[in-house]
């Protein structure tokens, strides 16, 4: 009797064990798979489509494309940072503003924007709309202790912000610490077809 007890405890363990590991690995099949639908549905924003959602359902659209090239990164971008948008890929933030020259994206930190934590000053991005596209420069990176953030900025240049929360390596996630990546505009490839912001 004791030894089916045992036999039971193991068995239970480990089912609760492959439940949550196949629950941790949800989140980065999603979002792999996703990007996929995404990346055909930015060839449809190029090919002049207005709004394109990148499956029938989708409660966003398609905003542009990210790419760090020291990175080997390339992501479609999505309008909104709600969490269900950022399980998708990086969002764009409401409070992106075009009187401050400024662009906000978001994205999670144990997904789609890992990658910031290898990201360094001078590191190139780039930030492609279907008008054309916009080079940026790392020019600083920080943590800040709020999730709410404070942002002085320089409107005479374009201003691109990358944010993730912080610690990469924290076991919850929702903490109060964001990781932000600061970057200026040094080159438009389209000039004069862009928009200030996106």
């Amino acid at each position: 009797m004791r030894r089916l007890g045992l036999k039971f405890s193991a068995a239970l363990l480990a089912v609760l064990s492959l439940v949550e590991f196949g629950q941790a690995g949800w989140i980065h099949a999603k979002a792999l798979v996703a990007q996929e639908l995404l990346l055909s549905a930015w060839e449809r924003t190029l090919d002049g489509e207005q709004r394109v959602r990148p499956w029938p359902w989708a409660d966003t659209s398609i905003v542009g494309l990210l790419e760090v090239p020291g990175q080997r990164i390339k992501q479609v971008v999505l309008e909104g940072d709600s969490g269900r948008v950022l399980a998708f890929g990086p969002g764009k933030s409401a409070y992106s503003s075009p009187a401050a020259r400024i662009t906000i994206l978001g994205g999670h930190r144990d997904t789609h924007f890992e990658f910031l934590q290898f990201v360094v000053p001078g590191d190139l991005i780039r930030l492609s709309v279907a008008e054309g596209a916009t080079e940026y420069r790392v020019r600083s990176i920080s943590v800040s202790d709020q999730p709410q953030l404070t942002i002085a900025n320089d409107r005479s240049v374009q201003t691109l912000l990358l944010v993730t929360c912080y610690p990469f390596d924290a076991l919850q996630s929702g903490g109060h610490q964001r990781f932000v990546v600061y970057a200026e505009e040094v080159n438009r490839l389209t000039p004069g077809g862009l928009p200030d912001y996106i």
